[in-house]
């Protein structure tokens, strides 16, 4: 030790005594301790002067003087010590390094000076020995330096066990590659620095592993077979049961460093990697395919523990007879708040967003296939009213469903899994072979004949879409609303409309309310835009494009649209063009307008093309979320107080290649055509066909009689006239599909029951004692979710103060059910093994799960009895 250093601690040691002993027992610095002296320091020989001298000093000094009591011999024996009156209300100070260690880290125990030359190779670098001192507290004894040291070693956040594993585990992974096999460096620094017998003391002490050659990688095994073991429903199998730790008690810890490490947002990628790695090394895919998804409901130790449980419902959800679809929802809603089916960790996820898709398919075909057994004899309308008002009300579910499905199967496609082939097998046949069949054959019989809706085009108060300007637009304006937005989405249908609604109600400003149009015939895109705008007339020009046109006016594109709109004070404009425009200029353009036209495409775009109508699904999921945003945008950036979100047409849509049986073969053109199209023909004097459904404009768009009108031929059901170009997504005829046209009237509301609020919830049950290490909370959500009453997820923990004394679980209260029993939620939480005090609370809380505000805290007390295997 440097002169320099001593002088130091010597003035460290002055700063809070007047007098200081210096037992020199070597009498190193016999010879050198009065030019060690700080200033103002008096130095007495212990060894030249009689006690009584040297108290006789002491007493006689002012107040302010300091003295160092200097002896080259050790302390004497209390006994025979003539100066221990002073000795006891003064400081000792050594010279060694461990004992200006020992000063330095402000420890109180001098027996820790033996200890610290023992680490030696620790505490010789300052920069560790600064990082020591952050966590070091007086008290502290051998045990707990050490496992400081450690964590100083690791890089811990926290001197804690479950904080140094965390780094040694993750430092396993590199680059999303896992090697259970590599030596992280940290654990290298432990080694070199003598303190890996400390660690696995700690590990011992704390999760109760021991081994005689003990590694990461077997501490690793133990720790995640044990978690599974602890979680799975039953006897933990067989070929894993070598690797659970002993202690049952102890390893408990190992169950909250688990579920710790899985939602740490820094490490959570190690973990995957990591249990992903062990679980493939312990076949454990073979291991557990024989359980049910019941026994694994509560495991979320392994991902092959999800696909195991995404199998079985799946195979169960096929078999259909017997399933309890309600203990389906029950167990995908569980897996849903766990760790590997999360939505909130999908961004940074692919395996997550897989997971999370294969959930929302088999949820959705659960639903399908329970809406299909409501309807198991076929369909059957008294007349055309009947039969729209029952597409509106429920039948459009099919249709929203077989989306749904296929849209998350699309999303698990790019991992290579097989997982919901056959589930999309069965669905495509339940749809495209018994759905759209069925509901074809029913609406063909009120559609044709005499008194059928083909013949007159109009049925009950379904507003035509011809007359929406007059019935929807200037009635609003005409009842004071200043402007008035009209979205107009190409190819939106009513099944996605209804979703859109959904969700726009789930925003305090905002209301949203869903009715329908009966659409032109043939539905298709230029007749279906025309028709929305404000007219008196509609009429066909017999061009080669064969334009409609509004009052004598083409009407086809976007600036001949905003002419026609001019005349009403009106404008048409893009949707990215006016979101581009940002708030300013946003404002300014609609300032001196009452209509806005505002149109959207990206449904048709993709859908009607060949080559990307495979896309359709995912672009309608892209339009909701875009016509959300354009919703928002005008509310609040545009001050729109009325918005008004339509489309020109619907489309029918089946994933399975179409053959002959979907074609409506019709031989030649009829003379006299002007347009031929898969699912349309438009021309003048083309005659009638029993194969097809016939017509004309007058009829169905209200189209100028005569010249401006046109006969049109539109094929049965679901057929196509021809396959040129895409097949799969069409639209055109006269299925419900096609022809229920959406109105979406979005109006901004601070009406106080407009505002939405999440669901409250409370915990069952009148014990306030934990007394397992496993323990069940049973939880009520007091009230169904509905439009204004929205889904809560929180993270319920055990905690004393703000230190976890339990892992973190999630659970979500999402239940629509009038009935309280189908409310129900339960987690189960694991408790750190340690001593508790039992006089005191410890706190039952529950965060939100985005935001993490505290929406409950029930005080417990935590009285460990027993542990349990739950």
């Amino acid at each position: 030790m440097t002169q320099q250093r001593i002088t130091e601690a010597l003035t460290t040691a002055f700063s809070s005594h007047s007098i200081v002993f210096w037992h020199d027992a070597d009498g190193e610095f016999s010879f050198s301790v009065r030019n060690l002296l700080p200033e103002g320091i008096e130095l007495l020989y212990l060894d030249d002067l009689p006690a009584l001298s040297i108290k006789l000093q002491l007493e006689r000094a002012t107040p302010r003087a300091r003295f160092l009591l200097y002896s080259a011999k050790p302390v004497p024996d209390p006994a025979s010590d003539w100066l221990l009156d002073i000795r006891l209300r003064s400081r000792s100070f050594h010279a060694d390094n461990a004992s200006i260690l020992l000063e330095d880290l402000g420890l109180s125990s001098q027996q820790l000076r033996a200890h610290l030359k023992e680490r030696a190779k620790f505490l010789k670098s300052k920069d560790r020995v600064d990082r020591l001192k952050r966590w070091v507290t007086p008290n502290d004894a051998a045990g707990d330096l050490d496992r400081k040291m450690i964590a100083v070693l690791a890089r811990a956040e926290q001197p804690e066990l479950s904080g140094i594993l965390l780094r040694l585990f993750s430092a396993l992974v590199q680059d999303g590659v896992a090697n259970l096999d590599a030596e992280p460096k940290a654990w290298t620094d432990i080694v070199a620095n003598d303190l890996m017998d400390s660690f696995w003391v700690l590990v011992e002490q704390e999760m109760g592993y021991r081994d005689a050659a003990p590694t990461l990688r077997d501490l690793l095994f133990r720790i995640l077979v044990t978690d599974f073991s602890r979680t799975v429903s039953g006897s933990c199998p067989a070929q894993l049961s070598h690797f659970i730790l002993n202690d049952k008690a102890r390893a408990a810890n190992a169950s909250v460093f688990v579920a710790g490490w899985r939602s740490h947002m820094q490490h959570f990628g190690s973990y995957d990697a990591l249990s992903g790695k062990v679980a493939r090394e312990l076949g454990l895919s073979a291991v557990i395919a024989g359980l049910p998804a019941e026994s694994l409901a509560e495991s979320m130790t392994f991902e092959e523990v999800e696909r195991r449980i995404i199998q079985d419902l799946k195979d169960r959800i096929i078999a259909g007879a017997g399933a309890d679809m309600d203990t389906l929802r029950e167990l995908i809603a569980r897996r849903r708040d766990g760790h590997w089916a999360n939505k909130l960790l999908a961004h940074s996820s692919a395996t997550t967003r897989a997971l999370a898709s294969c959930y929302d398919a088999l949820e959705a075909a659960t639903s399908f296939f329970e809406l299909k057994e409501k309807f198991n004899a076929g369909f059957g309308f008294a007349n055309a009213e009947a039969g729209l008002t029952a597409y509106q009300s429920g039948l459009f579910r099919f249709d929203q469903l077989y989306r749904q499905i296929n849209h998350a199967a699309d999303g698990v496609e790019p991992t290579g899994w097989a997982l919901l082939h056959e589930l999309r097998e069965r669905i495509e046949s339940a749809y495209s072979g018994w759905f759209v069949p069925q509901l074809g054959s029913a609406w063909s019989k009120v559609l044709e004949g005499s008194d059928g809706l083909l013949s007159r085009w109009k049925t009950g108060a379904w507003v035509n879409q011809p007359d929406f300007f007059e019935q929807h637009v200037m009635a609003h304006l005409e009842a004071g609303i200043r402007r008035v937005f009209v979205v107009i989405s190409d190819a939106f249908r009513y099944e996605a409309a209804e979703e859109l609604v959904r969700e726009i109600n789930g925003k305090s400003r905002f209301k949203a309310a869903l009715t329908a149009m009966l659409g032109v015939l043939p539905s298709y895109t230029a007749l279906g835009m025309a028709s929305l705008l404000p007219h008196h007339t509609l009429a066909y020009r017999k061009n080669s494009n064969l334009d409609v046109m509004a009052d004598d006016a083409v009407v086809s594109t976007l600036e001949q649209r905003s002419a026609h709109l001019s005349k009403y004070q009106g404008v048409a404009v893009k949707a990215d063009e006016l979101l581009a425009m940002g708030k300013d200029k946003g404002r300014e353009f609609v300032r001196d307008h009452r209509v806005i036209y505002v149109y959207h495409d990206r449904i048709d775009l993709l859908g009607d093309k060949q080559g990307s109508e495979g896309q359709t699904f995912d672009a309608v999921a892209q339009t909701l979320t875009e016509l959300n945003q354009l919703a928002t945008f005008i509310v609040n950036s545009l001050n729109g107080s009325l918005v008004l979100i339509t489309a020109d047409h619907g489309f029918l849509y089946q994933e399975s290649a179409l053959d002959d049986a979907d074609k409506s073969t019709l031989g030649d053109k009829p003379e006299g055509t002007l347009r031929a199209k898969k699912r349309y023909l438009l021309g003048q004097g083309i005659g009638q066909n029993s194969k097809a459904w016939c017509g004309n404009t007058a009829v169905t768009a209200g189209t100028t009689a005569g010249e401006g009108s046109m006969d049109f031929w539109v094929p049965k059901g679901a057929a196509r006239f021809h396959f040129a170009g895409g097949a799969r997504f069409v639209h055109g005829s006269a299925m419900p599909q096609e022809i229920v046209i959406p109105v979406i009237t979005l109006r901004e509301s601070e009406n106080q029951s407009a505002r939405t609020r999440a669901v409250e919830f409370s915990l069952l049950g009148s014990s306030n004692k934990v007394v397992t290490n496993k323990q069940r909370f049973e939880f009520i959500q007091t009230e169904p979710v509905s439009e204004r009453v929205l889904a809560r997820s929180v993270l319920v923990s055990l905690r004393d103060g703000e230190t976890m004394i339990s892992d973190e679980q999630p659970v979500t209260f999402d239940s629509s059910s009038g009935l309280m029993d189908e409310r129900k939620r339960s987690v189960i939480l694991t408790i750190r093994f340690g001593q508790y005090d039992k006089s005191k609370d410890h706190f039952l809380i529950a965060r939100d799960t985005q935001t993490r505000v505290e929406v409950m805290r029930i005080p417990l007390k935590v009285d460990l009895a027993f542990a349990n295997d739950f």
